[in-house]
């Protein structure tokens, strides 16, 4: 019978990539999810029955027991941006991955990989960085041979970092961003699945990996690399950070008085997070060690990102019928 793999997260950004990957690779695949009817487009990634939706709650031992019975490997991919309700930044970075570390270590599950992020730092003012770091020492406490990654920001079709900014150049002349020289290296989502594949099978030594793409650029500069996908022109604004952190205050409040209805575009943890680099550290294992060549972001960009083009689909094709008139 083929192996099992139990993915948390399974149906969210990188858990669907390693899903499909790990379904390619001929392994059973559950996907351990809140809400199991809105992951059913995960069972196409594999033959009927192969990929399957499950519900778990991993603030419970007795849910996360339950969906780790007989799998032979654990990838965690759950994270938060901002806290909501009972998911805290504690409750689902901290306490969840130490949880499912040590009933998969009692289980004896053989791979367990956790997906963390380049950042993580237990003397970070950001709960969102001191969280991520008590996850991972969790995890490593309860399962020493774990391969933890730690991927700079994450881009793809379905993420939420080019889509959202590439959104806002419809709205005005003016693109403002908070920390415009701070650096990242984007790393495409595919790169990290097959990072984790390669935990979950065995090809990489336990430990820890930082993912970064190819190219370490400033906020500012990632901008313009979008705008010149989407075919647009925008004035890239820096807003200082004292004027962010009050925007994010006032944010937060209408937020609460909303009683969530209202969103806060920005929250005061984010902005002390983009306070720092993030990009991966001198020394460190990466995808070098890992036998993966990243992907440059400009082949991945143009994609999924078209439909921002101020003529979406068809913007190709009137820029070659304008060669075609001056021919």
């Amino acid at each position: 019978m083929s192996k099992l793999v139990t993915i948390f997260g399974g149906s969210g950004f990188v858990g669907r990539y390693i899903a499909r990957r790990m379904a390619k690779e001929g392994w059973r695949v559950r996907v351990a999810v809140r809400n199991p009817n809105e992951a059913l487009f995960v069972k196409p990634y594999g033959v009927v029955g192969q990929v399957e939706p499950v519900f778990c709650n991993v603030r419970d031992d007795a849910s996360v027991a339950a969906v780790l019975h007989g799998a032979d490997a654990v990838v965690n991919c759950v994270g938060i941006l901002e806290e909501s309700g009972k998911n805290t930044f504690d409750a689902v970075q901290a306490e969840a991955p130490g949880r499912i570390a040590r009933i998969a270590a009692a289980a004896g599950v053989g791979a367990l990989v956790q997906i963390s992020a380049i950042g993580a730092n237990p003397e970070s003012e950001s709960e969102y960085a001191r969280t991520k770091a008590a996850g991972e020492a969790a995890v490593l406490a309860a399962f020493p041979n774990a391969v933890i990654l730690r991927p700079s920001i994450i881009f793809g079709s379905e993420d939420g970092f080019f889509n959202r900014f590439a959104a806002m150049t419809r709205f005005g002349p003016i693109l403002p961003v908070v920390g415009a020289d701070t650096k990242f290296q984007p790393v495409w989502v595919d790169d990290v699945a097959q990072a984790a594949v390669a935990g979950v099978t065995g090809k990489a030594a336990a430990g820890i990996y930082e993912l970064g793409g190819p190219d370490a650029m400033t906020f500012r500069e990632l901008m313009g690399v979008m705008l010149t996908v989407i075919r647009r022109r925008r004035l890239v604004v820096n807003i200082p950070f004292g004027i962010a952190n009050l925007i994010a205050t006032l944010a937060g409040i209408g937020q609460t008085l909303s009683l969530g209805i209202v969103k806060a575009p920005l929250t005061k943890d984010q902005v002390i997070n983009l306070r720092s680099d993030n990009v991966v550290s001198e020394g460190a294992n990466g995808f070098a060690q890992l036998g993966i060549e990243p992907t440059d972001m400009e082949a991945v960009l143009p994609d999924y990102l078209w439909r921002f083009r101020p003529s979406g689909q068809y913007s190709e094709i009137k820029e070659s019928a304008k060669n075609l008139r001056k021919a």
